[in-house]
């Protein structure tokens, strides 16, 4: 029998607090990242859903965050 090793989740709201940055542009960011990255939908009643991540999940939105500010940086340009 496969057991799943993902044992919590973290909420975007969470993440996007503990980066410091608004939940909605971690939001675009995120929605980039697939199942495989480390992003859960988690369900609730009705139409209710909420972006989690997993341990692993976290990591690679915060290198996607990196990138992102780096694409928009002035110097960049």
């Amino acid at each position: 029998m496969h057991v799943n090793k993902v044992s919590h989740v973290t909420t975007i709201d969470r993440v996007a607090e503990h980066l410091g940055e608004r939940v909605d542009w971690v939001y675009e960011v995120a929605n980039e990242m697939d199942t495989e990255d480390g992003v859960i939908w988690a369900y609730g009643l009705g139409d209710d859903c909420v972006m989690t991540f997993t341990d692993f999940g976290i990591v690679n939105l915060i290198d996607l965050v990196k990138i992102n500010k780096e694409l928009k940086s002035p110097d960049k340009r």
